[in-house]
């Protein structure tokens, strides 16, 4: 199974890479299979790089689940 995680772009890096964040981690990613990416979008990432735009609040619904799940899975 593979997991994508919806990051907040916070920087471009011509010709077409992204610094993106979430949680206080950054790292550069590649924007090659994605268009018009911006400073402040929310793209899903995967292996180092931007599958999609998605708006902010799919990637907070995201977030949050995934959030949940780690809630739940400190319980067990």
């Amino acid at each position: 199974m593979c997991l994508a995680i919806p990051m907040k772009i916070i920087e471009l890096v011509p010709p077409d890479n992204a610094i993106v964040e979430h949680k206080g981690i950054s790292m550069e990613i590649s924007l090659k299979l994605v268009e018009k990416a911006h400073v402040g979008d929310f793209v899903i990432v995967h292996t180092g790089f931007a599958l999609d735009v998605v708006d902010a609040v799919e990637a907070e619904s995201t977030l949050k689940i995934f959030q949940n799940i780690d809630e739940l899975s400190k319980q067990l």
